[in-house]
């Protein structure tokens, strides 16, 4: 069998994601662990409290000899607009969920509205990744 144990989003810096989505977000840590043989690549996941099969990577985005400069810069810049991907997170009261998390300083995009799949709304990262925080029917 296949299960998804890790996805990934590009962070601008580690330390402010890190205390973003810990902080902020209510994530806790998973594994924070530095490679110094690999030029102190950092394997940096979150994850929801109770869920421990799956996490989220905040990758640092890369240079050489993983990406070229002007790749880099490109993800850099297509992170910050929020096209670089989006994570979904599940909550059982999503207009409870915004108020606590709007209480710990993470400014919404979008409050939570119904919605035909249920109440849905929107945030974004430090880095500009796109956050959509659901309360499904």
């Amino acid at each position: 069998m296949i299960s998804i144990a890790n996805a990934q989003v590009w962070v601008h810096d580690q330390e402010e994601a890190l205390a973003f989505y810990t902080e902020k977000v209510g994530l806790e840590v998973r594994d924070d662990v530095s490679f110094p043989e690999l030029g102190d690549f950092r394997w940096l996941t979150v994850g929801p409290p109770g869920q421990q099969d799956i996490a989220i990577v905040l990758m640092a985005i890369p240079g050489p000899p993983v990406m070229d400069h002007a790749t880099a810069e490109q993800v850099r810049e297509l992170t910050a607009k929020g096209f670089a991907g989006t994570v979904f997170l599940r909550t059982d009261d999503c207009q409870a969920s915004y108020e606590e998390m709007s209480s710990r300083g993470v400014e919404f995009t979008e409050k939570p509205e119904q919605r035909p799949y249920g109440i849905d709304s929107g945030f974004r990262d430090p880095s500009g990744n796109n956050i959509r925080l659901t309360q499904l029917l």
